[in-house]
């Protein structure tokens, strides 16, 4: 079973950037950042795939970037200009097996999570 970890969550100021981070085995053919906000569902942010070809919701175009290093099996997604709206508990997830080259999976598609890390952003 796949287990990813996330370190702790940042606190910033409206127009800073953060970069979250998760320990996710490079062979993961997929992986995800996820955010989600109280009472809402979660909500794809940006998906990498086994060559690093990416992709991003909509709304999460131009500010974020996923990116991952291989060799340090680890994910991350930089966060710039970031706004109070942005605040949220951001997961990490992965799946074993299935690409997911240009588009950003749903949630029910993927088999490992983190177990999130939580964002601040304060105005």
């Amino acid at each position: 079973e796949v287990q990813l970890v996330e370190p702790g969550g940042g606190s910033v100021q409206a127009g800073g950037s953060l970069r979250p981070s998760c320990a996710v085995p490079a062979s993961s053919p997929c992986m995800v950042w996820f955010r989600q906000v109280p009472g809402k569902e979660r909500e794809g942010v940006a998906a990498i795939d086994s060559v690093g070809s990416t992709s991003y919701a909509d709304s999460m175009k131009g500010r974020f970037t996923i990116s991952k290093e291989n060799d340090k099996n680890t994910l991350y997604l930089q966060m710039n200009s970031l706004k109070p709206e942005n605040a949220a508990m951001y997961y990490c997830a992965a799946r074993e097996f299935v690409a997911c080259s240009g588009y950003v999976p749903s949630a029910t598609t993927l088999d490992a999570w983190g177990q999130g890390t939580l964002v601040t952003v304060s105005s």
